[in-house]
């Protein structure tokens, strides 16, 4: 459904830029963008099928009224009409079905384009952090550090932590560069 935005995605974890989370993001807008479209075009498909089946009813009402006065040529009009519009009620009811599970099937791709999103962001910090941990040691003159060990409760928190305020600046810094107040 979202392949362009799945390969674009696709690219930008491959690359692990601060390019490629861009490109990642907007992948992500634009698919809830496409998301929020389905659910606009099924609201009207609901609408046309409640307007149909209003005019379903019309038509089944006049052929019994002109069948209890007797007037023949009306009750085969109705009859006609009576069967357009419920041919036409059956199509957009299939329709409907469609779109409905369309959109669901587009909600559940974005979310595992959301989380893809996450876990790139996550780990480009993790890394960042890192690499900023070891310089912090290299300048100091100490010898580099073991990696931590993984069941240090307290470490990963921190790291988290830090993951997490450097991608909250990282967005910062961007939304200033898009509203023209930092260059």
């Amino acid at each position: 459904m979202f392949e362009r935005l799945r390969a674009a995605l696709d690219g930008a974890l491959a690359g692990g830029d601060p390019g490629s989370l861009a490109q990642m993001r907007e992948a992500v807008i634009e698919a809830r963008v496409a998301v929020g479209k389905m659910r606009d075009a099924l609201r009207v498909t609901e609408a046309e099928l409640a307007h149909e089946r209003q005019h379903l009813r019309d038509a089944e009402r006049r052929g019994r009224l002109a069948g209890e006065i007797g007037d023949a040529e009306t009750v085969t009009v109705a009859r006609r009409f009576t069967a357009k519009h419920a041919e036409r009620v059956a199509v957009l009811e299939k329709k409907l079905a469609a779109q409905r599970d369309e959109a669901n099937l587009a909600e559940r791709e974005g979310a595992g384009m959301t989380e893809q999103l996450k876990t790139a962001e996550r780990n480009r910090t993790a890394r960042e952090a890192s690499g900023h941990v070891a310089a912090a040691r290299a300048g100091m003159g100490a010898p580099p550090a073991a990696p931590p060990d993984a069941d240090d409760e307290v470490l990963k928190i921190r790291m988290d932590r830090a993951a997490r305020e450097a991608a909250a600046a990282e967005q910062l810094e961007a939304l200033k560069r898009k509203m023209g107040r930092k260059p």
